[in-house]
């Protein structure tokens, strides 16, 4: 990151004043533009930046200012900043043309982390709507989500990535586990080299050996030729084993000496081989019960369990439902598929749903949504009936919450008073807040989601205004 070029595009020289001192710390070459007097115009003609920061301080022509970036600077991924916590605006600037939204007010280290990512030779850059968003993206922006869960996985990806450490993936089906296997591979060393990838537990146990290793023909009946196997193919790239806690004991044996030794044979060979490619195993099994249960050498384990990435249930990232339907539609759309638009109480529904099959489920319900009601809005109704299976007060309040608020919900019997004399506006209008958002929980019985539909509030912005004004909810309400 030492020495990029950084285009910073904002409103006014306060807010520019404030990044660049940032900026400078990491040693970035920094081009500043203000956005509202032509400051884009100005700009030397042979620039080409690194990375571009953009203020958003409004909606509308803060999302138009991304495409203008974009048309001018294709090749520059832009990082849009702002004020709101609203996953409305996350994604139209996604689809503007951002390749990461940030929240302010900024951490100094999440800012660094997002330009370092951004500024990484393999990241991938924004593809707009005519664009291929294909299995081949396989940068940090291909494991969608901005959660505190996911951000720990990123920060660990980028950590292993640069090594050559056996990675053990755990997590449940369908959290995108080899998903990340091409990721760790993408930015690693062995990036031009092959990524090959076995599920353990697809082979039967009498093929897996030549599955992995290969064989010479005659070694078995069938055997008609020779035959590479996947530690050949990946040669020095990675070669991920999925479902590694399906392999029986006797493969396991097996493994392990290739693991130690790193080098094999073919089925029915005699030459030794050498085993280059960096092992990355996979698996939702428990692999400390099997231990226990002895169907999983202890040995191996440890072999395997150099350094563990544990993916996260979707039900504990619910804040991520938006981003992840967000890239599936995007992903759809660059195959030709007409285009959904969900409703806000579609998307709260949607959010509410423990969603049992991860990541795979969403995408398969956002795919079934986009054949049923191409080019529609997709409301509540429209659901698969299974998302709708939930607390029927939760969807009773996401329904009567989707309707535009009437000037009566909002009448008072006798308008505030001003009082005499000077006083603090910022404090009253806090401890008014403060004590309405108090109100709504006790009528809620601490449930935040019912608090935030009472409020009109997305359940996301009162979990923060929560933590704003230190207010006591238990830690299973704000999750």
């Amino acid at each position: 990151m030492n020495g990029s070029s950084v285009l910073l595009v904002a409103k006014n020289q306060q807010i520019q004043s404030a990044y660049f001192s940032l900026l400078a710390e990491v040693g970035c070459q920094l081009h500043r533009a203000d956005a509202e007097s032509g400051g884009l115009a100005r700009l030397p003609g042979e620039l080409v930046p690194d990375l571009i920061l953009c203020d958003l301080e409004d909606d509308r022509e803060g999302l138009e200012r991304i495409g203008v970036l974009r048309r001018r600077y294709p090749k520059s991924p832009v990082i849009v900043l702002s004020d709101r916590d609203d996953w409305v605006q996350a994604v139209a600037a996604m689809k503007a043309g951002a390749s990461e939204f940030l929240r302010k007010p900024l951490d100094p280290e999440v800012l660094r982390t997002a330009m370092k990512n951004a500024l990484l030779p393999g990241a991938s850059p924004y593809v707009g709507p005519g664009g291929a968003v294909g299995p081949e993206r396989h940068s940090l922006a291909g494991l969608v989500g901005d959660s505190r869960a996911m951000r720990r996985v990123h920060d660990l990806i980028r950590r292993v990535a640069e090594t050559d450490a056996t990675v053990l993936v755990l997590g449940e089906s369908g959290t995108g586990k080899e998903m990340v296997a091409r990721v760790i591979h993408h930015h690693s060393r062995r990036s031009s080299y092959p990524f090959v990838a076995l599920n353990c537990g697809a082979v039967p146990a009498e093929l897996l050996e030549s599955e992995l290793f290969g064989h010479e023909k005659g070694a078995f009946t069938g055997a008609i030729t020779s035959r590479k196997g996947r530690f050949e193919l990946a040669a020095r790239g990675s070669l991920l084993l999925d479902e590694i806690g399906e392999m029986s004991p006797q493969m396991q044996v097996k493994l392990l000496r290739v693991l130690q030794e790193r080098t094999f044979e073919r089925v029915g060979g005699i030459k030794s081989l050498p085993a280059d490619a960096r092992i990355i195993a996979a698996t939702h099994r428990n692999l400390e019960a099997a231990i226990r249960d002895g169907r999983f050498r202890e040995d191996l384990y440890y072999r395997l369990n150099v350094f563990p990435v544990v993916l996260p249930p979707l039900r504990e990232r619910l804040d991520d439902v938006p981003l992840l339907v967000q890239h599936a539609l995007e992903r759809l759309d660059a195959e030709g598929r007409e285009r959904i638009e969900l409703t806000d109480a579609a998307m709260e529904v949607m959010m509410q749903y423990a969603w049992p099959g991860n990541v795979r489920e969403l995408q398969n319900i956002i795919e079934r949504l986009v054949i049923l009601y191409p080019g529609e809005r997709v409301d509540v109704a429209d659901l698969p009936p299974k998302l709708l299976q939930q607390d029927d007060d939760e969807i009773e309040h996401i329904l009567r919450t989707a309707a535009e608020p009437s000037a009566a919900d909002f009448r008072l019997d006798h308008g505030p008073c001003l009082p005499e004399g000077p006083f603090d506006l910022k404090q009253y209008l806090d401890d008014m807040e403060r004590e309405l958002i108090q109100q709504a929980l006790a009528a809620c019985d601490g449930v935040v989601a019912r608090a935030a539909a009472r409020l009109n509030l997305r359940r996301t912005t009162l979990v923060e205004k929560i933590k704003k004004f230190g207010l006591r909810v238990s830690e299973q309400s704000v999750a």
